[in-house]
């Protein structure tokens, strides 16, 4: 598992070499509510177990919360059931609402 900063998930968005990416958003759906990252399938944490079929292990797969610390702890247990190209989202929404999104909701 491997850390991304949401300046290389930007770069690699606006290059267009995230196309094929999953991007999974760990939050509760509260949270979601108040502001989300276009293109991020909501999976509240608690969900995934359940949920784990509707996710790909062979595509690169960056994970993602409020601040990244349930999404670390997420990617860890996707490296776990085979998931093979994982990342956490450092700083998570709360990062890309604060440097790239300046007009994005913070909670």
């Amino acid at each position: 598992m491997r850390e991304l900063s949401v300046q290389a998930l930007k770069a690699a968005r606006d290059a267009g070499t995230a196309t094929d990416w999953q991007l999974i958003d760990v939050r509760e759906p509260w949270e979601h509510a108040l502001c989300a990252l276009p293109g991020a399938m909501l999976v509240p944490m608690q969900a995934l177990p359940q949920r784990l079929t509707e996710l790909d292990p062979a595509r690169t797969t960056v994970v993602l919360c409020h601040h990244g610390v349930r999404s670390y702890q997420v990617a860890l247990w996707l490296e776990r059931q085979g998931f093979t190209d994982v990342a956490n989202l450092s700083g998570g929404i709360d990062a890309w609402a604060r440097e790239i999104e300046p007009g994005m909701a913070v909670y």
